[in-house]
């Protein structure tokens, strides 16, 4: 689950990180109390979306003018913002974060992230903030900085003086990064986020640091005992069927091909897909159904591919281990008369009974084609979807 920036923002100074003072505008009507309690000359004002690329999307301004930050909450609330992260439809803007500016003297990067590899938090730091951290690490691998966490989730002296030594801050700015940099490690623990980004991290012209923007991904997981949390999720900047599939306990995500595929297992889907790429075709969806298959799911899981209406075939794979693979058939079999699905089905089902699976799928005239080698299955539909 993301968070916005000003949720974000919260949750530091709740933690004693140093941000900004700010205030959240809903609506029109909340500016003057917004410009009235901040009481400063220069304000910075920013867009609220899950995307990144709000500058250039015209989503950030400096203003002094009370005139200009009336024509930016005009032009922005309720509407949608398009930025290089988001798909043609963009993501509405339902709040205005309104901020006292900093004067900057240096913009660095601060993260911290789930490291799968090392099983472990790594922070990761770099002088070079304010741009994307990514072409950094590409062009200029030697301004990246990077420490890994002990199994109890602290950081070792040395370890915050690599850190402050790779982000080039004085004696004065090292003692504030060591508390920093112990509360967001604190705040990422506590919280369950999978990922922090402080991009930028700024000095200012007084020489202290300042979280100027802030990224944050909570893991979905762990919402069940993080209840504040649940109640920041803003579901208008989530995709309407992925958010349709998690009602069903469906793990589903839109993807630009005309082959929609319905699998039982992460890994299985990601080599479904890879099969369907190998034979020229392109996925529309990843859509993992679980280890429990039965004719609920089915039905939804239908109901959410075929609403996608790029999608000309779909590709059933299934492998029927503690389910049987003959209950899988007859729920695809009841599934696509409930929901009256016209467009071609590949199914390939292995495992418990697959080939009493396949008799039944035959035996019901429906546009089904069955293979029970997944080679097969997914020429024949690539060739279908074309």
């Amino acid at each position: 689950m993301n968070l916005h920036e000003y949720q974000a923002k919260s949750l530091f100074r709740d933690f004693g990180l140093p941000v900004s003072k700010s205030e959240i505008i809903f609506s029109e009507s909340d500016i003057d109390g917004a410009v009235s309690n901040l009481n400063v000359k220069k304000f910075v004002v920013k867009a609220q979306v899950h995307a990144g690329g709000r500058g250039k999307a015209g989503g950030v301004i400096l203003s002094e003018s009370i005139k200009e930050i009336r024509e930016f909450c005009s032009k922005w609330l309720g509407k949608n913002m398009v930025t290089y992260q988001t798909d043609s439809k963009g993501q509405p803007v339902s709040c205005i974060l309104l901020e006292e500016c900093t004067d900057i003297e240096r913009e660095l990067y601060l993260g911290l992230v789930i490291d799968r590899s090392s099983k472990s938090i790594a922070v990761i730091a770099s002088p070079d903030g304010g741009v994307d951290i990514e072409s950094v690490a590409e062009n200029s691998p030697e301004k990246i900085f990077k420490v890994f966490l002990n199994s109890s989730n602290q950081i070792q002296k040395e370890e915050i003086k690599i850190i402050s030594d790779g982000l080039e801050l004085n004696q004065s700015q090292y003692i504030e990064f060591s508390e920093l940099i112990k509360n967001l490690i604190r705040l990422f623990t506590e919280k369950d986020f999978s990922l922090i980004e402080i991009n930028p991290l700024v000095v200012n012209t007084e020489g202290r640091l300042n979280c100027l923007d802030g990224k944050i991904n909570v893991d979905s997981n762990a919402l069940y005992r993080q209840e504040a949390l649940s109640k920041m999720r803003d579901i208008s900047q989530e995709e309407k069927l992925e958010l349709e599939a998690s009602k069903w306990g469906l793990n589903y995500v839109t993807l630009d091909g005309s082959v929609g595929c319905m699998v039982n297992g992460a890994g299985l889907a990601m080599g479904t897909m890879d099969i369907i790429k190998l034979y020229g075709g392109f996925p529309a969806n990843f859509l993992d159904v679980g280890g429990a298959v039965n004719r609920e799911s089915v039905t939804e899981a239908f109901k959410i591919i075929v609403s996608d209406s790029k999608v000309k075939s779909i590709l059933i794979n299934i492998f029927g281990g503690i389910v049987r693979c003959d209950v899988v058939a007859e729920g695809i079999v009841s599934a696509m008369q409930d929901v009256g699905i016209e467009i071609p089905v590949v199914v390939r089902l292995k495992g418990n009974n697959a080939e009493v699976a396949k008799d039944i799928l035959e035996k019901s005239r429906l546009n089904i084609f069955s293979e029970l080698d997944l080679s097969l299955a997914a020429k024949k539909v690539v060739e279908l979807s074309k």
